[in-house]
């Protein structure tokens, strides 16, 4: 019976679980609190912790399907995908993991068995690399892993390969946790090799050809890679194994190829029928080329942008908005003009949304935002490829036919083209791309726009001993607490001993903290960290500018401006006072979303949040702007619940318990086994089921809601597609907006000189006015420049003659300066060849305009002309060889002013 993708996936979990192992969900594609990664590229990522040693383990063995996206950095398969039939930018990665537990053995024993035992994959067929060794960096080869081979299972050791680090030694990014691999591969026959008119080529495992394959990679975590490349032993082994199930369902389903497989084929279908077109299974072929890779970028956006990326210019957005615009791209290949690919989210739900109901919740927030980018760039696209074929045409005639960086960059920042896009169609044409021109444009550009801005995230490199775990539970209960300074953070390492004096800077480590670590949206607390101890004479004082998290350790980064302090100095902690009204903001933003969620419905779901002592700010999805009725009953909800002073309860619950309550989890956090659930309007711990709000948070709350005092939405906009933002006050920032607010009503009294209640009206009155006035003005404005053309068409018959020259020179009733250039302008087109300069009054100022037609520009000049008259009226001014003005204080001599001009006029011509 061949086995279903799903089959497959449940398979692989169920075998490990059997073997002791905990089943742990994917982590979301957007990492979590890690800024090295810009995606989930591999299962491991959110063990990375556990691996560096940072935390602990909540199990000894672990097995899950991981959503992986590889597009950017050391694992990209972008350019890949399409060309072949086993590359993806997304992916599932089936792993099993071992926390310190077992080794090497167990890992190729039980790798082997669920292989060739349980799917029946002929051993015959199958091959392991393993470490053979790195002179360079003193790694000596991996001879445990190639004798395991031949003593736990009956592979044969001329089936055992060596490597070098490139093939066999895993390294998750520029650096992390990483170890050497042994990696299984199977020939899938020779009819499968896709180099055969490769000179030379020869099929071998590693070769670069579709007949030989990784099917799983088994990495033996021992290492931490740090910046300067060097590697450091970690405290304690693990195992890290990564099977592509994408690849694993093509050889149990007999399928030449991934997206032969029921993960690809549905969305293909859903493909063949929107456009008409057969797929064909070909490679090098444009139009099956083009299935296999809106397939993929399909599936990669559908996952990305559930769990929380946007399309942008920056970072990971923009590797988004990359993969859409290439895949919008590919549709042309299909005919395909309009927007498309968000009518293949739903097949991409039925394909993986049993193993990622996530992707079914937010389906139609997914499908928005793929249809909004793709209408805008479609607006794009089309005179983008214009001036591609432009470039392309001139790069053609070139000898090296490369397609310069400013055309290159031109199309990226006038037209949305990732330089990838170009690349590819230039490829196409047989052309190259001066990537390197591009990416100083794009460095220049960078560097214009790189803000100077100071990180508020702390990282901790090459700690000489580990972080200690912080004591933070007093941040619910006290604003001030007694602790002792266990370390130092200097220069990103964890030191246990040292001194810091008045004007340094560093991360303070306490045994216990009360001050609150960035997280979750809420800002980290400020305050102070002084001496407690009445005998020390330098007694230190250390300004807290904001508190970090790293892994359990709490971080107090700022700077000493007293004294001195000292590893085992005891100290006082003390928060500021700002945390009140960040508390206040805090519980306001859970209100916030359970008005919205009770207006527009359940489909709003929180997008991030920032908590601050000055306002609160919340993003959730929507289609559209909020309307001026809907945010007015937004607030009112929010503030009726406020009036009510409703108990906001703390309780420390099972996830599972938590869950069946209804409390709300945000979406893409990570959390353990126990949570904490903040509910509005429970009396107690035993009546969380009365709360109205029920949500996962760690931040902090004030105990009634009536303490917040008000709120008030201040702001309602857009930040992407499907995701809109709302700014709002609560407490004394509400406080203080009210007075201002007065204070700009008791102005517009004393100026109006009416009372307040009156303001809206006389506004509105006078709004009406100025805009009938502006209508007289407007049609009084046409009537003067029609009178000012019928002048200067007078002036125009009644001109003198230098041949084929007319002058014309006059004055003009009362105009404007718009309305004698656009008479002026008149004058140059029906005449031709001319000199002209015009005069008018408009009280007591005289205005001097002159031109000159091109073909006499070398003869004479408007600027010239008007140099010399000009002071007859008393003034001066300037302009072009073909177009002047001046200004001057006599109108009176405006007549002998346009005298002068004539005589000059006709003596240059």
């Amino acid at each position: 019976m061949t086995l279903s993708a799903k089959q497959i996936r449940a398979g692989f979990i169920d075998f490990f679980k059997g073997k002791g192992h905990t089943f742990i969900p994917s982590s979301p594609i957007v990492p979590i609190g890690d800024l090295t990664l810009l995606f989930a590229n591999a299962g491991m990522n959110q063990f990375k912790d556990i691996f560096l040693g940072l935390s602990a383990p909540t199990c000894p063995r672990a097995v899950n399907s991981q959503k992986c996206l590889r597009v950017s950095g050391k694992h990209n398969d972008l350019e890949e995908v399409g060309h072949d039939g086993y590359h993806h930018t997304f992916f599932e990665m089936l792993g099993n993991w071992s926390f310190d537990d077992y080794f090497k053995r167990e890992a190729i024993e039980w790798a082997w068995q669920l292989l060739t035992d349980v799917w029946s994959i002929d051993p015959n067929k199958l091959y392991a690399t393993v470490f053979a060794g790195d002179a360079a960096d003193n790694l000596p080869e991996d001879t445990e892993a190639a004798n395991l081979w031949t003593k736990v299972t009956p592979l044969p050791a001329e089936r055992v390969l060596k490597f070098s680090r490139k093939d066999n030694f895993w390294e998750m990014g520029e650096t992390g946790p990483c170890g050497p691999c042994s990696e299984i591969h199977i020939d899938l026959g020779p009819d499968r090799c896709d180099k055969k008119d490769v000179p030379g080529h020869k099929c071998a495992v590693n070769a670069g050809c579709a007949r030989f394959i990784e099917l799983w990679n088994l990495v033996f975590i021992q290492f931490n890679l740090a910046e300067n490349g060097k590697l450091t032993p970690l405290n304690a082994k693990y195992v890290d194994t990564g099977a592509g199930l994408e690849r694993i369902a093509a050889v149990l389903q007999n399928k030449k190829n991934n997206y032969d497989t029921d993960l690809f084929m549905p969305i293909i279908e859903r493909l063949a029928q929107m456009t008409g077109k057969s797929f064909t299974s070909q490679l090098n072929n444009k139009t099956d080329n083009a299935f296999r890779v809106i397939a993929d970028h399909i599936r990669a956006l559908t996952l990305a942008i559930t769990d929380g990326a946007t399309p942008s210019n920056e970072g990971r957005g923009y590797v988004i908005r990359r993969i859409l615009r290439r895949a919008s791209r590919f549709g042309r290949e299909l005919g395909l003009h309009e927007p498309f690919l968000y009518k293949l989210v739903g097949a991409v739900d039925d394909c993986l949304g049993e193993a990622f109901p996530e992707i079914l919740q937010r389906a139609d927030y997914v499908s928005t935002v793929i249809e909004s980018e793709e209408a805008s760039f479609g607006r794009t696209l089309d005179r983008g490829l214009e001036i591609f074929n432009d470039a392309a045409d001139k790069a053609q005639k070139t000898k090296n036919k490369t397609i310069t960086g400013d055309d290159a960059f031109q199309l990226y920042d006038t037209f949305g083209f990732p330089v990838d896009l170009t690349q590819l169609m230039a490829q196409e044409r047989g052309l190259k791309v001066d990537t390197a021109g591009f990416n100083a444009l794009m460095e220049q550009q960078r560097s214009r726009a790189r803000a100077a801005q100071k990180g508020t995230q702390l990282l901790v490199t090459s700690p000489d001993t580990e972080l200690p775990v912080t004591e933070d539970l007093h941040k619910y209960k006290t604003d001030r607490l007694p602790a002792t300074i266990v370390g130092f953070i200097d220069q990103g390492v964890f030191k246990t001993r040292g001194k810091f004096e008045a004007g340094e800077e560093a991360g303070i480590v306490l045994d216990k903290t009360c001050f609150y670590a960035e997280m979750g949206g809420q800002v980290g607390d400020c305050g102070t960290i002084e001496s407690a101890q009445a005998d020390k004479s330098d007694k230190g004082k250390f300004i807290v500018d904001i508190t970090t998290r790293v892994a359990d350790c709490v971080i107090h980064r700022g700077r000493f401006i007293e004294g001195a302090l000292a590893t085992g100095d005891k100290v006082t902690a003390v928060v500021s006072p700002d945390r009140d009204a960040t508390k206040k903001n805090h519980t306001a933003t859970h209100l916030l979303q359970w008005a919205l969620r009770q207006m527009l419905g359940t489909s709003v779901a929180q997008q991030g949040s920032l908590v601050s002592p000055d306002y609160l700010r919340f993003d959730f999805t929507c289609a559209k702007a909020l309307t001026a009725e809907q945010i007015n009953e937004v607030e009112t909800l929010v503030r009726d619940k406020i009036a009510a002073d409703l108990p906001v309860t703390c309780a420390v619950l099972p996830r599972d318990k938590a869950d069946k309550l209804g409390a709300m989890a945000l979406f893409g956090e990570k959390y353990g086994q126990d949570v904490r659930v903040v509910a509005v309007g429970a009396p107690d711990e035993n009546g969380l089921n009365l709360a109205f709000s029920k949500e996962f948070c760690g931040g902090t709350h004030v105990d009634r809601t009536g303490v917040i005092g008000g709120f008030k939405i201040t702001k309602e906009e857009s930040i992407s597609a499907g995701v809109r933002r709302i700014t709002a006050i609560t407490g004394t920032g509400l406080a203080k907006y009210l007075e201002q607010r007065s204070d700009i009503v008791d102005e517009l009294s004393v100026v109006l000189k009416i009372p307040p209640d009156s303001i809206v009206e006389k506004v509105a009155n006078l709004l009406a006015e100025n805009k009938r006035l502006a209508k007289e003005l407007k049609s009084s404005s046409r009537k003067g420049t029609s009178d000012s053309l019928e002048e200067a068409k007078q002036l125009l018959e009644n001109c003198e003659k230098v041949g084929d020259t007319s002058i014309i020179i006059g004055k003009l009733s009362p105009v404007t300066a718009e309305q004698a250039r656009a008479a002026i302008d008149m004058l140059k087109k029906k005449s031709q060849s001319a000199v002209i300069v015009l005069g008018f009054a408009e009280g007591e100022k005289a205005t001097l305009l002159a031109a000159v037609t091109d073909d006499l520009v070398k003869k004479t000049s408007a600027a010239d002309i008007l140099k010399q008259i000009s002071p007859i009226i008393d003034g001066g001014g300037g302009g072009r060889p073909n177009m002047a003005q001046a200004g001057g204080k006599k109108p009176d001599k405006i007549d002998e002013a346009l005298a002068k001009a004539a005589e000059i006029i006709k003596a240059k011509l």
